[in-house]
């Protein structure tokens, strides 16, 4: 069976293809109740691992710890970086796998899809516009280990614009431009797609990945608190299984919420049975907001201001993107071009379960989210030149073509070659990178042949070397359709070379902790 996988912050959506149809998995809880996504929770206690459902009942549990949002956490990860919970330290890749395994587990067993066990789940995945090649490997690896057959990776943005084409564009011919605006519950990406028969070409992409639902449900628990009184020193002393409530109850109350609804009630009796209900005017609760949604408004603009001529459509999916002051925020901007998808929180799912049915109907024409280079030795390792590779922007090859590829061949005046590898969002006129900068790893090659077989060379000096500067280096760059990179650096005169997959996997021992976001203006309107 073919799929589509749209992996999320806290909801996975799993759509398949079936015969010109593309049926939502309907997964079944333990408590019988059926529902058309599958929590992307993880609850830990000592050595014991929850996930999915059974992560979500586990909630009401204090023993248990429950992490949310794990895709927010792998933008700055590798396969050893460790998430530290409390007095725990735990492998975050090994969560996700387990996470993926269970999500296997339930496709097969809990779903209305009706699967013998021999056939192959075969699934086009999708990830954010902006996600680096870590957020890309980490979650194509974690879904392979689990026992998916994975066909391909897509940008979620581009996935939703193939559900647009898929459902408006049949009797429709010529060039129609649309601006795809995916405000998740972790990430808010935006896409430029111009569509031509057929082909959808990706003009532009643009992401935040600090902005999404749970960033709304963050802001209404931080104003809740305010309005009971609690203290900083005692917001600090809740506990992850109270947070975890908190946030639930926070986003209930968000997702109910109309263009008529003036007020919000909250009850945090579950997070402290010392305190009561607050109710938050959502006038306060908007004010707050409204910056958040004007920054994706903001991303949306820079990517329109990319291309000459009108859009047809501002096509809303993603299910951050329900709360009614972003519809407001972007009718006041764009007008009646904007058009909601009616698969909200499932478009994204729906495309890639398109895309993986007929990948020869629906060719897309993918680019490159960011700059990436590379810091050089220069003047004996006194200094470092910036040299860029691939740019933002550029093509990336479809499922199943060559890779991208760019050369680079020379005679190196050092004994060492120090590779400093990078990726940014923005780059200065004369290649300098600014804007948001993501240092990958470090990678040490040995030109001078008598130190090939040194297996430590970071604690070498780099010098001029005599030795190494008769030999001839060679670096081949590789860039796949979901844009993963990998380099090959030779020795042309030996045949000395070594391959490397670029990521950030030299941090082996990288921490990192769930984050709450905390607001910056003080609410005195909300009451109790």
């Amino acid at each position: 069976m073919k799929l589509g996988i749209d992996f999320g912050t806290n909801r996975t959506v799993v759509a398949a293809a079936d015969r010109g149809n593309y049926p939502l998995a309907t997964f079944e809880a333990s408590d019988g109740s059926n529902s058309d996504w599958y929590p992307s929770l993880i609850a830990v206690r000592a050595d014991e691992r929850r996930y999915g459902w059974q992560a979500w009942e586990a909630q009401s549990d204090e023993s248990w710890t429950v992490i949310r949002s794990i895709k927010r956490l792998l933008e700055d990860a590798g396969p050893g970086t460790i998430l530290e919970l409390g007095e725990q330290r735990l492998v975050l890749s090994h969560l996700l796998q387990g996470l993926a395994r269970s999500l296997y587990e339930a496709i097969r067993e809990n779903t209305n899809y009706s699967l013998p066990p021999e056939e192959p789940l075969q699934v086009i995945l999708g990830v954010p516009a902006h996600a680096n090649s870590n957020q890309r490997f980490l979650t194509v690896e974690a879904f392979r280990i689990a026992g998916f057959q994975v066909l391909g990776v897509l940008n979620e943005p581009s996935a939703a614009s193939i559900e647009f084409g898929h459902k408006y564009r049949d009797n429709k011919t010529g060039r129609e431009t649309i601006l795809v605006y995916d405000l998740g519950g972790g990430t808010f990406d935006a896409a430029l797609v111009a569509l031509d028969d057929n082909v959808h070409h990706v003009i532009a992409s643009e992401g935040i990945p600090t902005i999404g639902g749970d960033d709304f449900d963050h802001l209404l628990a931080e104003m809740a608190l305010e309005a009971e009184g609690v203290s900083e020193e005692a917001r600090d002393e809740i506990t992850a299984a109270a947070w975890f409530r908190l946030l639930e109850e926070c986003r209930i109350k968000k997702e109910a919420l109309n263009p008529n609804t003036r007020k919000i009630v909250i009850d945090l009796e579950p997070v402290n049975s010392a305190w009561g209900s607050v109710t938050i005017q959502v006038s306060d609760y908007y004010e707050l907001a409204r910056p958040l949604v004007e920054e994706t408004v903001a991303a949306a603009e820079d990517l329109l201001s990319k291309e000459e001529g009108e859009f047809e459509a501002l096509y809303i999916t993603g299910g951050g993107s329900e709360l009614p002051l972003v519809a407001r925020v972007l009718r006041e901007r764009f007008g009646r071009r904007v058009r909601r998808s009616a698969y909200t929180r499932s478009a994204t799912a729906i495309g890639l379960a398109i895309q993986a049915d007929q990948p020869d109907t629906y060719k897309l024409s993918e680019r490159l989210a960011r700059f990436f280079g590379v810091w050089r030795e220069a003047d004996r390792g006194s200094k470092i030149v910036f040299d860029p590779l691939f740019a933002k922007g550029i093509s990336l090859p479809p499922a199943g073509f060559p890779q991208l590829s760019i050369r680079r061949t020379y005679s190196p005046v050092h004994n060492i070659g120090h590779f400093r590898f990078l990726e940014c969002s923005h780059c200065e006129s004369d290649g300098t990178p600014t804007g948001e900068v993501a240092l990958w790893d470090e990678i040490f090659f040995p030109f001078d042949p008598a130190l090939q077989g040194n297996e430590n060379l970071s604690a070498t000096l780099v010098e001029y070397s005599a030795a190494a500067s008769r030999e001839r280096i060679q670096e081949l760059y590789e860039c796949d359709s979901s844009g993963a990179i990998s380099v090959t650096i030779s020795n042309c005169g030996n045949g000395f070379s070594r391959s490397y997959r670029l990521g950030r996997w030299s941090e082996k021992t990288k921490n990192v902790k769930p984050a709450r976001r905390k607001t910056t203006k003080k609410v005195t309107a909300a009451v109790r």
